[in-house]
């Protein structure tokens, strides 16, 4: 009987699966609200702080519903104070709580660097284990448009190199589900960096995404592309600028491999090294500057472990060496495009890049 009965409560599940696969689409944006809510309904621990997280719905909504749906206690509209509201969510997280702190852009993170470097991503070492800090600092990251130098930096390569922190860099709506969920269950400090720019894109999202128990895993990074003749790796925005360089590439004949990174710590080594076994030639590509960037770990990385299967010199695409600037036309100059990822796939495939014909 009890067979028959989970038959039937499974049997529309499963066509309720294949019609979400086949149709359904959702905005990053979505896809972090969603991911929010089901944490929160899932485990009481879970509770969001920030700057407008609450009344407002979030700066960018991402937040909207929640203070209807889970009341003030449990989403906490703060001053414009970030040592103060990370502080206070670091010594929650002492205690066993799960907070989830918005900043309203990463470049802000840095009013509470020390709570979240020396308070959150130690206290598990120089407690020898005996203290977790679960808890989770997300917000848009890296360049927007128009916002000057002071909230346009990316902060992965930062991040990036400090233990005890993992520092994810989600794409699709898929990964901002999956990636997001991972974060809040993980008993360490998470570092969520998105990207403002891609909140409002939408992406198709599988009927798996879709189940409340979804989770993606820390670490591990997705071949979002397959291809036999350069490696390309970005991480965020830029992976959809990878995209459409191998999509140009592929007609002029070069098969491109593209990995999204996802998680730039850890950082997924093996995926990157095998895929540079495969095609012997890497570009790497980044929002970030390029000294000490995630680029340049990564070309360490081949260099120490796959050295000898490089049939040309690595490729390096990153923002330039310069504060963003404010005036369009140089912000657009400052940020890697879609055509400086083709000349580099280019030169490591020795193909000569056509000079424009004169005018």
């Amino acid at each position: 009987v009890l067979g028959q009965t989970t038959q039937r409560i499974r049997s529309p599940v499963l066509a309720w699966r294949g019609y979400a696969s086949a149709a359904k689409e959702m905005t990053v944006r979505e896809a972090l609200n969603s991911a929010l809510d089901e944490e929160m309904s899932a485990d009481p621990k879970v509770f969001l702080m920030g700057e407008e997280v609450g009344e407002y719905q979030g700066a960018y909504k991402i937040t909207k519903g929640l203070l209807e749906k889970y009341g003030p206690e449990r989403v906490l509209d703060t001053p414009i104070t970030e040592a103060g509201f990370t502080g206070i969510g670091v010594g929650a997280a002492y205690h066993g709580l799960k907070p989830v702190i918005e900043f309203m852009t990463f470049n802000f993170s840095l009013q509470a660097i020390d709570h979240i470097i020396n308070s959150a991503a130690k206290s598990n070492y120089m407690s020898a284990g005996q203290l977790s800090v679960p808890i989770v600092f997300r917000g848009p990251n890296g360049a927007a448009a128009g916002v000057g130098a002071q909230h346009s930096q990316c902060f992965a390569a930062w991040y990036g190199s400090c233990p005890g922190l993992k520092v994810l860099t989600p794409y699709s709506a898929e990964d901002c589900r999956g990636l997001l969920k991972a974060a809040i269950r993980d008993p360490d400090p998470v570092v969520f960096l998105e990207n403002e720019l891609l909140y409002g894109e939408s992406f198709p999202v599988s009927a798996e995404a879709l189940d409340s128990s979804f989770c993606l895993p820390i670490g591990k990074a997705k071949i979002e592309r397959e291809g036999k003749d350069v490696t390309i790796t970005a991480y965020s925005k830029m992976v959809g600028y990878a995209l459409q360089a191998a999509e140009i590439l592929g007609k002029e004949g070069i098969s491109a491999e593209v990995i999204n990174l996802r998680s730039i710590r850890p950082l997924d080594r093996r995926t990157i090294n095998d895929s540079v076994r495969k095609t012997n030639r890497l570009v790497t590509v980044e929002e970030g500057f390029p000294q000490h960037g995630v680029g340049a770990e990564i070309c360490a990385s081949i260099v120490e472990d796959s050295f000898g299967y490089l049939d040309a010199p690595v490729e390096r695409i990153a923002g330039a060496d310069v504060p963003m600037p404010y005036a369009a036309n140089l912000e657009r100059l400052a940020v890697p495009q879609v055509e400086d990822i083709v000349r580099a796939a280019k030169r490591a495939c020795y193909r000569s890049v056509p000079a424009r014909s004169a005018a």
